[in-house]
């Protein structure tokens, strides 16, 4: 119940609300939560998009640059109303200006590790898989994006990062890579896999259901 309560209260800040939180077991009394704390729920989960193509039956993944220089996926916190698979949609779309169809389930799961100042925090991330159908210039100012091979993307991925982190990214490359091969005999057996078609037209996001089979 408190944890929920909470869950409220974030979307209530998210909103420009600051309310109290009232915990059932103390009623009347109130119990009140730092705004920081509020924050830092609202970070401890993200999600990603793992956006890929086929090009002369080669897998290939768009990675997009941070300012640090370092490769990444293009990644953000979902913002309230959305799924986990409109916010990644929104973030490929933002990030690298990526149309296409997104899978409404995360294939993996992964921690980010965010190197502040004086610390290293741990967020975790629910990676989704994208096959792209075209692209655009990216509303967002700077990014550099690049399509890459498995292997290429891997070593770019490992490229700044400590070990165990380099790892852990490679791996979302690996298991991307298993799934699209599993939707790829999906679709040679006449068997479609659902997923989440995203179409960004002015700003504005329409969602329909389709097929991994129909081609853009």
């Amino acid at each position: 119940m408190q944890s929920a309560a909470v869950g409220t209260a974030a979307k209530n800040l998210a909103n420009g609300r600051i309310i109290n939180v009232r915990s059932p077991l103390t009623q009347p009394a109130a119990k009140f939560v730092r705004v920081s704390h509020l924050r830092r729920l609202k970070e401890c989960e993200k999600v990603a998009a793992v956006c890929y193509r086929i090009r002369r039956n080669i897998i290939e993944f768009l990675l997009v640059q941070t300012r640090s220089g370092r490769w990444t996926f293009p990644k953000g916190s979902v913002e309230p109303g959305l799924t986990h698979a409109q916010a990644a949609a929104l973030e490929a779309f933002e990030e690298a200006g990526v149309h296409g169809r997104m899978e409404e389930a995360s294939f993996t799961r992964y921690v980010h590790h965010k190197e502040r100042s004086s610390s290293v925090a741990q967020v975790t991330v629910s990676a989704h898989l994208c096959e792209v159908s075209r692209l655009e210039p990216p509303p967002e100012p700077g990014r550099n994006r690049t399509w890459f091979s498995v292997e290429k993307a891997k070593d770019n991925l490992r490229e700044g990062r400590k070990a165990d982190y380099a790892a852990e990214l490679a791996r979302v490359v690996d298991r991307a890579v298993a799934r699209i091969e599993r939707l790829q005999q999906s679709c040679e057996k006449a068997q479609p896999n659902a997923m989440l078609r995203v179409a960004v037209i002015d700003g504005f996001r329409s969602n329909t259901r389709t097929s991994v089979s129909e081609r853009p």
